[in-house]
C-alpha cells in the first residue's frame, strides 16, 4: 500500500502539554493531538508517540516547532519544564529537510493575520490601525509575550521574554500581595502572578493576608465562576489576576505603539469567555493616566482559535528564510 505524500510537521511544546498537527500544502492543519510533557522522558518521545499513532503516512520532510522559552541558539530549554534539544540534532533525528524553531508567542503572533474574524472577541472600543505594531500576550504555564511589525516583506513577529518583566503594582491592595510575593521569590516577574501557577500564587497570598486558610484549589479552580460565587477569595484572586494583566497589556501595547491591536491568547483567559469582558481587564488597561485617550482607541482581543501558533507555524514554514532553524 502507497504512503501518502508527505506533509508538514507542527509541533507547541509548552511547559504542560506538547501540541502536534500535520499540514499539506494549501495549509490544511489536521491529525492534532495534545500530550502530556510529563508523560514523556522528551520530546523526541513525545514526538515518536505521535508519529506512531492513525494511518501510515510517508515521514514528514519540514517541520516548525514552537517552544515556550529563548530560541536563540542551537540548544534550547523550556522556561518552566526539564525538556531540551538542539536543533540540529532534532533535525537529523527526524531525517528533516527544514526545522524551524520559534518562540511560542512569536507563532502566536504570526497567526493574528490569519485569524478569522470568528476566531477572536474583542474586549472594549477601539479600532485597529492598518500596518501598526501589534502586541499578543497571554497566561498559561507561564506568562507568554510577543509583537509583530509590519515590514515590507510582511509581518515580522518579535520574540519577547517580556513575562518576566517586573510586576508593578497599580494600587494598594496588590501592593500588599506583591510586597508578600517578594519573600517569596528573588524576583517578582509579571509571570509569577501572570499564569496558573500565579493564580494560585494570588489566591494563596490573599487568604495568607485575610489569616484564612488556603483551599487546595487548582487554577482551574480559581478561575471557576461557581467556586468564586462561594469562595470570596478565589473571586478576588481572579478579578486581581485579570486586572493585572490589563496593566501588562497596556505597557506592551505603550512600549510598541500597538495601534494594530493587543491580543490574548494562552490557556486560560479564552475559558474565562464573558466573566473576562466582565472583568476589570479592559479598565486597567486603559488606566495609564495622560495616555488614557492613546490606549481608547487600541482594540483588545482575545484568540479563540484553539492552537494559534498551529496557523503561525504553517505562515513560517511557507516563508523561504524565516525563523531560528536549520
Amino acid at each position: 500500500m502507497a504512503l501518502s505524500p508527505p506533509r508538514r510537521l507542527l509541533a507547541d511544546i509548552g511547559a504542560t502539554n506538547a501540541r502536534f498537527a500535520r499540514a499539506d500544502s494549501d495549509d490544511h492543519i489536521d491529525k492534532v493531538r495534545v500530550l502530556a510533557c510529563d508523560d514523556h522522558a522528551s520530546i523526541e518521545d513525545a514526538l515518536a508517540a505521535y508519529l506512531a499513532e492513525g494511518p501510515e503516512e510517508a515521514p514528514p520532510r519540514e517541520a516548525a516547532i514552537a517552544w515556550a522559552g529563548p530560541v536563540t541558539a542551537d540548544a534550547v530549554s523550556l522556561t518552566n519544564h526539564p525538556w531540551s534539544f538542539t536543533i540540529s540534532g532534532l533535525k537529523r533525528h527526524l531525517a528533516l529537510s527544514r526545522l524551524l524553531v520559534i518562540n511560542d508567542f512569536a507563532a502566536s503572533a504570526l497567526a493574528v493575520p490569519r485569524l478569522k474574524e470568528s476566531e477572536r472577541f474583542a474586549i472594549g472600543a477601539g479600532a485597529p490601525i492598518a500596518d501598526a505594531p501589534i502586541g499578543v500576550l497571554g497566561p498559561g504555564s507561564g506568562l507568554g509575550m510577543a509583537a509583530l511589525v509590519p515590514a515590507k516583506s510582511g509581518w515580522i513577529a518579535l520574540s519577547s521574554e517580556g513575562g518576566h518583566a517586573t510586576m508593578a503594582p497599580a494600587d494598594d491592595r496588590e501592593s500588599v500581595v506583591l510586597d508578600r510575593m517578594r519573600h517569596r521569590f528573588d524576583h517578582v516577574s509579571a509571570e509569577r502572578a501572570l499564569s496558573g501557577p500565579g493564580l494560585v500564587n494570588l489566591y494563596n497570598i490573599l487568604a495568607e493576608i485575610e489569616g484564612v486558610p488556603a483551599a487546595p484549589f487548582t487554577p482551574a479552580q480559581i478561575a471557576d465562576r461557581h467556586i468564586g460565587e462561594s469562595d470570596p477569595l478565589a473571586r478576588e484572586a481572579l478579578a486581581m489576576f485579570c486586572a493585572m494583566l490589563g496593566t501588562m497589556a497596556g505597557n506592551l501595547a505603550l512600549t510598541l505603539g500597538a495601534r494594530g491591536g493587543v491580543y490574548i491568547a494562552g490557556g486560560i483567559v479564552p475559558r474565562l469567555g464573558a466573566h473576562f469582558a466582565a472583568s476589570p481587564f479592559r479598565e486597567r488597561f486603559e488606566a495609564k493616566g495622560r495616555f488614557r485617550p492613546y490606549l481608547a482607541t487600541i482594540p483588545t482581543y482575545v484568540v479563540t482559535y484553539p492552537i494559534p501558533a498551529f496557523l503561525g507555524l504553517a505562515a513560517l514554514l511557507d516563508r523561504e528564510h524565516v525563523g531560528v532553524g536549520l
